[in-house]
């Protein structure tokens, strides 16, 4: 790490810090800044049987957890892409439309820009408040793939299942290959661009972190009506045959639209969901963001019908910015999301993954067709005679 940190010539200083949560779990971290004085710690290595962390099952090394089995694994350290990743030509293929869509078209999401290198300042009086005040109206070209297999028959409602930051062509080799077996349904995938930017005070921070059903709104009202207009497809419906997926922010998004909208997703898969303190603009009514979901929204709230999957790396995210409120770890975070979901008897599965960092390619590429087949677990798979 040294050598690598000598050849970028940014890096001027490194120091170690100790960062503790607010439930009182304390670690040192490596932090280094640039000459722009903006310091950026390097997230230590978790042990996935800390005090405080969920207990887990620990699974041979290259093995991934069952998709019919609900609770808590630990996988790796070896991540070797899963078979269904990978393009067949022994497969029914189907087609990928690539579109777009311009800020002026949305009456939702104008767009925004925070100014570039820029990023915030902490309040004084409340270190869990960003200040952002170079944010400012910005258009955006918002890019749109969507799957459709060879296997839809036109006119008949598809199950979907919605996509952050695409496009995600691994998305449709891994659905391609996964309804070829009749492993999942026979299903629509779109995989919808963001609006630029990341963090608080850009168009993908408002969108994907903001503690409402706003985004779940705009895919509904904005998005699906597109898509099936230009595809010449027909969506369900029916919230069970309906899934969100995201890493990072991505996929805070895809927990924040179904939980926010049970009425038109009930399924999740997330992959290093930031399940902290990124929201923005401020709400004092949500203050803490998405941080929020295990401090005590999902504890103090009626379970909900959600089916949900998470992943976690034992190198992801802690306190990348210059906020130190105790709600930017992203280990924790979805730890503690793991420990509230199973107390209130929720369908859903955890995955630890040794020697992984913050959306790691090959964890994803291990993960993601059982991710997907666990997700659609009770849904009605189609076979080629039916």
């Amino acid at each position: 790490m040294a050598s690598a940190l000598a050849n970028n010539m940014e890096v001027n200083r490194l120091r170690t810090a100790r960062f503790c949560t607010s439930i009182g779990f304390c670690s040192t971290v490596i932090v280094f800044s640039n000459i722009a004085g903006a310091e950026r710690p390097v997230p230590p290595v978790r042990d996935p049987q800390t005090p405080g962390y969920v207990e887990a099952t620990e699974l041979p090394d290259g093995t991934v957890s069952p998709v019919d089995v609900d609770g808590n694994f630990i996988i790796g350290p070896t991540h070797n892409p899963a078979p269904e990743t990978l393009v067949r030509e022994d497969v029914p293929k189907g087609v990928v439309h690539e579109l777009t869509m311009q800020s002026t078209d949305s009456t939702i999401y104008p767009g925004i820009a925070r100014k570039k290198g820029t990023f915030g300042a902490v309040d004084p009086d409340n270190p869990a408040r960003l200040i952002v005040d170079t944010s400012h109206p910005s258009p955006y070209t918002r890019k749109v793939e969507v799957y459709v297999p060879q296997q839809y028959v036109p006119g008949t409602a598809a199950p979907f299942i919605v996509g952050a930051d695409g496009p995600n062509r691994l998305l449709f080799t891994t659905l391609e290959n996964l309804i070829a077996e009749g492993r999942v349904p026979v299903m629509i995938a779109i995989s919808i661009g963001n609006g630029g930017g990341d963090a608080q005070g850009s168009q993908r921070g408002l969108e994907y972190d903001t503690m409402s059903g706003v985004y779940a709104s705009f895919v509904e009202t904005e998005v699906l009506p597109f898509v099936e207009a230009q595809c010449n497809v027909e969506l369900t419906n029916d919230p069970e045959g309906r899934a969100t997926m995201g890493c990072s922010s991505g996929g805070a998004c895809a927990m924040i639209m179904a939980w926010y909208r049970p009425d038109l997703y009930r399924r999740v898969l997330s992959f290093s969901g930031t399940f902290v303190n990124q929201q923005w603009p401020y709400n004092p009514e949500t203050h803490g963001g998405a941080w929020r979901f295990h401090e005590d929204i999902i504890p103090n709230s009626a379970a909900k019908p959600l089916r949900i999957w998470m992943h976690v790396g034992d190198q992801d995210l802690m306190n990348p910015n210059v906020m130190r409120d105790g709600m930017h770890d992203w280990v924790l975070a979805n730890e503690r999301m793991a420990r509230v979901l199973a107390a209130k008897d929720y369908i859903y599965q955890f995955v630890f993954a040794r020697n992984a960092k913050h959306c790691d390619g090959s964890v994803k590429r291990q993960l993601l067709p059982q991710a997907l087949e666990y997700i659609w677990q009770g849904y009605p798979v189609r076979t080629a005679n039916q």
